[in-house]
C-alpha cells in the first residue's frame, strides 16, 4: 500500500458504496474500484479510509498557468481569452502515450502544492486577467469533488469553469460534473474499443455515452479532440465511421479537433502524425457533415482558421493559440448575419 504522505488527511468522498464482501466501491468511474482499507483505487488520489472513501487531492493542484483558450482547445469559446489551467496528479485510465505522464502517471502525491481553498483558485485567476479556469494536464473527474467546488466559487466571481477530459465518469455523477461546466473539451480518443483496452486500459462505449449526454443536455458548451496516431487510430476507415456517429449523436455544430502525435511515455518507437493525415481526416469529417473541424499541434492556417457554417467566411484566424484576427460581430458573420455555434463576449 502506498503510504499517505503527511499534510494529506483526506477529504470525505462522494459516490462510493458498501459491497456485500466488506469492500468499498467506488462508483464514481467505470472502473469501479473495490477497495479494502487503505487501498487506493487505479486513479491514486481516491482512498479507503477505515468505513469511508477520500480524496487525497481535494484542495491540491500539480501546477498553475495562463494559458491561451485556444490551448485546450476551444475554438468556440471566447477565442482569444485566456485560462487558468491547473491540475492534481493521478489518471483513471492508462494510456500509453500520456504526454503529460509525469503528473497523470505519478503514483504518489508528492508532486501536489500546498493546500489551496476553491475560492483562491477562482482569485488567482481573477489577478491573472483570465475569463476561464480550465481543469486540465490529469483528468479532473477523479477530483470530481474539488473541480465542482471551485467551478461554484469561479461562477461567483464571474469566471468560466472549464474542464479537459476523457469523459471517463459513470452516469451517476456525470450530470453534476458536467453541470458545474461552462465548457468542455472531451477527448475522443479512438473509435475502436480493442484501441481503449490495448492502449488506455479503459473502454470506449463509456466515452461515446458521455458525449452523447452532455450533446443532448445542451450543456456545457462542447468540443471533442481525437489525438491521431500513426497505425493505431488514424485509418481513413475509421474516422469516417467517427465522424459518420459524431453527426448522427452530438450533432453538425459541435467542434472537432484532430491533433497531431509525438511520441512520448511508453509509446517512443511510433513516428510524429504527418500533417497530411491531420488533413485527411479533416476533409473526411467536413464530407460527413461535421461544420467545424481543426488541426491541432501543426502549423495549418487553414486548419485552424474557424469559418462561417452558412457562406463560408473566414471568421476567426489563428497563428498558432493566438487569435490574429476576429471578425465576429456578436458572435455573428458579418458577411451572412448567420450566428456561429458556441459562445462569445458580447
Amino acid at each position: 500500500m502506498t503510504p499517505v504522505p503527511e499534510g494529506f488527511e483526506g477529504r470525505p468522498a462522494r459516490w462510493w458504496m458498501p459491497r456485500a464482501d466488506g469492500r468499498l466501491e467506488c462508483m464514481l468511474c467505470p472502473r469501479r474500484c473495490k477497495l479494502s482499507d487503505g487501498q487506493r483505487g487505479f486513479c491514486v488520489v481516491r482512498r479507503r479510509r477505515g468505513a469511508e472513501l477520500v480524496s487525497d487531492s481535494y484542495g491540491r493542484a500539480s501546477g498553475f498557468c495562463a494559458d491561451p483558450i485556444e490551448k485546450k482547445p476551444l475554438y468556440h469559446f471566447y477565442p482569444g481569452s485566456r485560462a487558468l489551467s491547473f491540475g492534481a496528479v493521478g489518471c483513471n485510465l492508462g494510456c500509453r502515450y500520456c504526454q503529460n505522464w509525469g503528473i497523470s502517471k505519478a503514483e504518489s502525491l508528492a508532486a501536489l502544492l500546498p493546500a489551496i481553498s476553491p475560492g483562491a483558485v477562482a482569485d488567482l485567476a481573477l489577478r491573472h486577467g483570465c475569463r476561464a479556469v480550465a481543469f486540465t494536464y490529469n483528468d479532473p473527474v477523479i477530483s470530481a469533488e474539488y473541480v465542482i467546488d471551485v467551478a461554484h466559487a469561479c461562477r461567483e466571481r464571474g469566471i468560466a469553469p472549464v474542464a479537459v477530459t476523457a469523459g471517463y465518469i459513470e452516469p451517476g455523477a456525470r450530470n453534476e460534473f458536467f453541470d458545474a461546466m461552462d465548457a468542455a473539451n472531451v477527448d475522443l480518443k479512438a473509435f475502436t474499443d480493442a484501441f481503449y483496452r490495448c492502449q488506455c486500459l479503459g473502454r470506449l462505449q463509456p466515452v461515446l455515452e458521455t458525449l452523447e449526454a452532455v450533446a443532448a443536455r445542451g450543456r456545457p458548451w462542447l468540443e471533442v479532440t481525437t489525438l491521431l496516431i500513426p497505425g493505431l487510430n488514424d485509418g481513413a476507415d475509421e474516422v469516417a465511421r467517427a465522424a459518420e456517429w459524431f453527426v448522427a449523436h452530438l450533432g453538425a455544430e459541435v467542434p472537432w479537433h484532430f491533433t497531431a502525435f509525438h511520441p512520448d511515455f511508453r509509446m517512443l518507437d511510433v513516428p510524429r502524425t504527418p500533417p497530411a493525415t491531420l488533413a485527411a481526416a479533416r476533409s473526411i469529417a467536413l464530407s460527413a457533415g461535421v461544420r467545424h473541424v481543426y488541426t491541432g499541434n501543426v502549423r495549418d492556417p487553414g486548419g485552424s482558421a474557424t469559418r462561417c457554417a452558412g457562406c463560408g467566411a473566414v471568421l476567426v484566424e489563428r497563428n498558432g493559440f493566438e487569435v490574429t484576427r476576429s471578425r465576429l460581430e456578436d458572435g455573428r458573420c458579418p458577411r451572412c448575419g448567420r450566428r456561429l455555434a458556441g459562445v462569445f463576449s458580447s
